[in-house]
């Protein structure tokens, strides 16, 4: 009964390393890398934090999709021909974004590490 514990445990463990890992096929950025990308017109920038994030503070190259709409407004508004870098405050809900967006068939995708908070 016991190594039944220890699988339990063994099995969380893994759940938790595998949502911290890079997502395979997305590539991962600096905001200092970020500034040299900014004027490249095959990119689109995407900012998936909530409208009064982005009211708040935000880079004019992006335009805002909430996470919580990036379903219902990606295969509209984005083009999968195009790299989408996405941005977020922190760097969690633009990985969360980046991994969607792979599974949804975009084959060039770009995460900025540590966010609008790295940006500041």
């Amino acid at each position: 009964m016991e190594y039944v514990n220890y699988i339990v445990i063994a099995l969380f463990l893994f759940l938790i390393i595998q949502r911290m890992m890079p997502t395979k096929g997305v590539r991962h950025i600096s905001t200092a890398q970020l500034k040299s990308e900014l004027k490249d017109k095959n990119k689109q920038f995407v900012d998936v934090r909530t409208p009064g994030e982005f009211k708040g503070s935000h880079i004019k190259e992006f335009r805002n999709i909430p996470l919580q709409q990036l379903a219902q407004k990606c295969e509209k508004e984005l083009s999968k021909d195009k790299e989408v870098v996405v941005i977020c405050q922190s760097g969690m809900r633009s990985q969360k974004a980046s991994k969607f967006l792979t599974k949804s068939g975009f084959t060039k995708v770009t995460n900025v590490k540590g966010g609008m908070s790295a940006w500041n």
